[in-house]
């Protein structure tokens, strides 16, 4: 019976620890949804809370607001096409491509400013 109590113990013991241990590196690891951002007019970090999901407004990979993102939701690319705002060489909206020109995203990145007080991220592509 003691040898029985001692093994169930144990187990009990290994398990709990395997637990916390599980518990703690999940909490450490955090969430992913926090990212740090250069302010660039004072040269300071700023935190912004960023989402990754494609269920929030703005788009961080492509640096448009999702609903207006033709990259995300390829049902967009007809319209965009259609009203002569296409970039074939980067197949993405003209007014959207970064690439053939950097400045178009001072448009986007002012509408996110409005709404968020922060500075957006930068686009990942």
């Amino acid at each position: 019976m003691k040898r029985m109590f001692r093994t169930h113990s144990l187990t009990f013991g290994l398990l709990t620890m395997i637990g916390l241990l599980s518990l703690s590196a999940l909490m450490l690891s955090g969430c992913g949804k926090v990212e740090t951002a250069k302010d660039e007019s004072t040269d300071s970090a700023v935190v912004t809370n960023v989402d990754h999901s494609h269920g929030g407004w703005w788009c961080v990979e492509h640096g448009v607001p999702e609903e207006e993102c033709a990259q995300c939701d390829k049902s967009l690319v007809v319209k965009f096409k259609k009203a002569g705002d296409w970039c074939e060489e980067h197949g993405r909206p003209e007014s959207q491509c970064f690439l053939c020109s950097p400045a178009r995203f001072d448009k986007f990145a002012a509408r996110y400013e409005a709404k968020t007080g922060h500075k957006p991220p930068k686009p990942e592509e």
